[in-house]
């Protein structure tokens, strides 16, 4: 399994920098320690000190001056690869909860449009429960418990919560984590200022639970063009070392750092004419 690399990219040119270090540093572990304990993934985050330089491989997550209204951060796919823009205020630092969030979102579905098949979920009475029949589960990991009085703290950095696979277990079972907190205590619970989106295979429309002011299901028109998440995203919008010895160590070691140096020029140009694709 290869290692994905997230870069941390500061747009709005306003972020302390120690915070920038330090919310990488926190993202990092977040990435490293906690997720893999529940999802198989394997990633590191940089910061990205230049943003008219993003290096090839390099998932890029802009922080930015303005999104549309409501919406602290967003992640879709663009140039084969994903990235992410997130609203930075520099009188804030309450923007890494929602760095986190779209950096494990893109981490556990990179396209947008995993989908897991578990129970049905339901409103009754003002309240949440298990349906009959099965929904195809649109796999975003923090929209469930993305309300900030969930999130948790690395470092002194606050970073988003998180759904396990265990959130599409058909019951609740003793000591099972339904998220990396313990926040969300069962199976398709929704935490209030959460959400959660999917297929219903009954009528092949998408719908969403939203459980703002109180739960609500919303059902979408017939999904086409770009991936399920992008779309979704968009009905939501309408609302809202030492020298070894060796006899030609001269020679060998002026080839070799004639070719690092015009590596380095080359992997410099492709990091400008990457940044240029999302101006």
């Amino acid at each position: 399994m290869s290692l994905i690399q997230i870069g941390l990219v500061d747009q709005t040119g306003k972020i302390n920098t120690t915070l920038m270090h330090s919310a990488v540093a926190a993202l990092t572990i977040q990435v490293a320690r906690d997720l893999p304990q529940f999802w198989n993934i394997r990633a590191t985050v940089l910061f990205l000190p230049d943003p008219t330089n993003i290096p090839a491989g390099v998932w890029p997550i802009f922080l930015v001056k303005q999104l549309p209204a409501n919406e602290g951060g967003f992640h879709q796919d663009e140039h084969n690869q994903p990235f992410a823009k997130v609203m930075a205020r520099p009188d804030s630092a309450a923007w890494t909860i929602d760095a986190s969030h779209e950096t494990i979102e893109m981490l556990i579905d990179p396209h947008g449009n995993r989908l897991h098949t578990a129970t049905s979920i339901e409103i009754v009475k003002g309240k949440i429960q298990d349906g009959t029949s099965q929904f195809g589960y649109l796999v975003e990991a923090c929209d469930p418990c993305q309300g900030s009085r969930y999130s948790y703290a690395i470092q002194g950095v606050a970073l988003s919560d998180f759904i396990t696979p265990h959130y599409y277990d058909p019951i609740s079972t003793p000591g099972t984590r339904y998220s990396f907190t313990g926040a969300i205590e069962g199976p398709r619970q929704v935490l209030p200022d959460g959400y959660v989106s999917w297929l219903n295979h009954e009528t092949n429309e998408m719908q969403q639970l939203r459980y703002f002011e109180k739960p609500v299901i919303h059902t979408f028109p017939r999904h086409h063009g770009p991936s399920l998440r992008v779309w979704v995203d968009s009905q939501m919008r309408s609302f809202t070392a030492k020298e070894a010895f060796r006899p030609d160590a001269g020679k060998g070691s002026t080839a070799l750092m004639k070719r690092c140096d015009a590596k380095r020029k080359t992997l410099e140009n492709i990091a400008k004419v990457r940044a240029s694709l999302y101006n």
